[in-house]
């Protein structure tokens, strides 16, 4: 809604967009003067218009046009000129039809306390962004404390609240259906927070309360009255997060990933069963690299499980400390929209109200970090490369050892590892700041997903490209006249996934393993606009969802799984 066309006396208006220029409503518009003079309204001045005690028709209208932060803040940046696209232009003409007084308003009118509940002190258009907010579903969970935190970490205005929230929304699928590709195993949740698991359940992982496997998807029942909203996998392990902020986690009974590197002892645990930990955070994302968990909270913090030993994590604890700790350094006071973890290193999308930045922290080791460097990070650090490359971010996604993310106008960024080409960049060197992934220059991104060695890109047409290591026909390349090849490819540029053509919809996420468990069982799962889920990839465990005439083998099609999860 940033696309502004003014207009003069002397030009005439434009069809998509107006300003509304300071001269008597009789020469503007003289008709709907003398309807206004009927009414007897006439040119009243600013402040004595009929509903100014009671806003609730004009606070309707911002709301129910959705108007973004930015608009909502014009109405009270300038006296003279109003920004609205045609639409919410048309709508308010409509209401000055109605009512006779809006048109003489200037922005002093949404400037002022509009003395309407639930704060009688905000403008209107706080009250409208407030609303606004009150429609997600995660702040509407939040307590009253909690939304105050979140607005002063913001900056201290509801209008930012709701950019960051329509940040948070556009960058992850949270609290939307989702499909999760586990080393393994994998994970389905519906729209409306139903939990699906298949494939191996040697710990637990699946949370059905045995440790049989299961080689089609299998509702966790123990789950009824509770909506999920985001989930992750690790290995032998998974974590989910609710829509009121608590997590639950079943398989292996250890968030410090360390353990089962050490030859401990490790309690199983098959049914989801509640982080205690965690129970005074509000969680909203939670995600799991190789050696630690992370969540993030509400208000938009960052905390961390396991790493104290190492001090890689700002943490000064010891290897056995389970306590949740606060991410140190500079995200200390940024409210963080999205997190992604790799094998050993952690990516953050923090919020900005001019914008978005990335920070990264953790083990630097393939340049996944980011700065230039291979060195580790004991704190999270902004990547400022961003800046020369004159790129926005809008998203990431954080593989074993390279991550990915979106820029605004469309452009890839990669970097790490390039192992086996998963950086896209044409050959498998490391890459220790951002690129700009050429192969893609073409097409307008919007969406990416990095898994363990590979890549995929969705194009604003709905195309996906691929990249780096096709080790099980994970990457979606048929390879063979009869697509029944299933020898190793390595892509060192993108090339354009032909085998998902026959998928008609709109495809929203691309789910690839993105978790090494150090064996050929990687899968990828492409999920659609109305709940379609498809598989291709590994499925020696059933963790494609699949069942298969004789031994699980692997699908180089995409091929349909019986599961809706709309």
């Amino acid at each position: 809604m940033d696309t502004t066309i003014t207009t003069t006396a002397e030009a005439a208006p434009s069809t998509e967009n107006l300003e509304i220029i300071d001269q008597p409503l009789s020469l503007l518009f003289p008709a709907l003067q003398r309807r206004l003079q009927r009414h007897g309204l006439g040119d009243s001045v600013p402040g004595e218009f009929p509903l100014a005690a009671n806003p609730s028709m004009v606070l309707h209208i911002l709301t129910s046009c959705n108007f973004d932060p930015q608009d909502l803040a014009r109405l009270e940046a300038s006296s003279h000129v109003f920004h609205f696209p045609v639409l919410e232009l048309a709508m308010l003409l409509l209401l000055i039809d109605l009512c006779g007084w809006l048109l003489q308003a200037t922005c002093s009118f949404f400037k002022q306390p509009a003395n309407f509940a639930p704060d009688f002190s905000l403008s209107l258009p706080e009250l409208a962004a407030l609303d606004m907010c009150l429609k997600r579903t995660i702040f509407k969970a939040m307590v009253e404390e909690e939304r105050e935190v979140l607005k002063q970490r913001c900056g201290g205005s509801w209008k930012l609240v709701l950019k960051f929230l329509q940040a948070a929304e556009s960058s992850t699928r949270r609290g939307k259906s989702q499909a999760i590709a586990g080393p393994g195993h994998s994970i389905a949740v519906t729209s409306s927070g139903a939990v699906y698991s298949f494939g191996d359940n040697s710990s637990g992982q699946l949370g059905l309360g045995t440790l049989e496997n299961q080689a089609r998807p299998q509702l966790i029942r123990s789950l009824q009255g509770i909506r999920i909203i985001q989930a992750a996998v690790g290995v032998g392990k998974t974590v989910l997060v609710s829509d009121t902020g608590r997590v639950y986690a079943f398989g292996e009974d250890n968030f410090e990933g360390e353990a089962d590197l050490q030859n401990h002892e490790l309690k199983l645990v098959a049914e989801p069963r509640l982080v205690e930990s965690l129970k005074d955070i509000f969680v909203v994302q939670a995600v799991m690299g190789r050696l630690f968990t992370a969540v993030l909270s509400g208000e938009g913090r960052v905390y961390t499980l396991c790493w104290g030993a190492y001090e890689k994590l700002g943490h000064h604890t010891d290897s056995s400390d389970r306590e949740p700790r606060p991410l140190l350094g500079p995200l200390e006071n940024l409210p963080v929209v999205q997190i992604a973890a790799g094998y050993c290193y952690l990516v953050a999308l923090a919020f900005q109200p001019n914008g978005l930045s990335v920070y990264t922290v953790g083990c630097g080791l393939g340049g996944k970090l980011e700065h230039g460097s291979t060195a580790h990070e004991k704190y999270p650090r902004l990547v400022a490369h961003f800046n020369t490359l004159n790129l926005q971010p809008v998203c990431l996604a954080g593989g074993s050892w390279h991550a990915a993310v979106v820029g605004r106008d469309g452009r890839v960024c990669t970097w790490g590892w390039g192992n086996c080409g998963c950086l896209g960049h044409g050959n498998e060197d490391y890459q220790a700041l951002p690129k700009v992934v050429e192969g893609l220059s073409h097409i307008k991104a919007v969406y990416v997903a990095a898994g363990d060695s590979t890549t995929f890109v969705v194009s604003d047409a709905g195309d996906i490209y691929s990249f780096g290591y096709g080790e099980s026909s994970n990457l979606g390349h048929i390879i063979g006249a009869r697509g029944q090849d299933y020898s190793p490819i390595i892509l060192t540029k993108p090339k354009l996934v032909t085998s998902l053509n026959k998928v008609t919809e709109r495809i929203v996420q691309i789910g690839p393993t993105n978790s090494s468990s150090w064996t050929a069982d990687v899968h990828t799962f492409v999920l659609t606009e109305s709940g379609k889920l498809y598989a291709f990839g590994s499925g020696n465990k059933g963790q494609l969802g699949i069942e298969f005439s004789g031994q699980p083998g692997m699908k180089a099609k995409p091929e349909r799984v019986q599961i809706d999860l709309s």
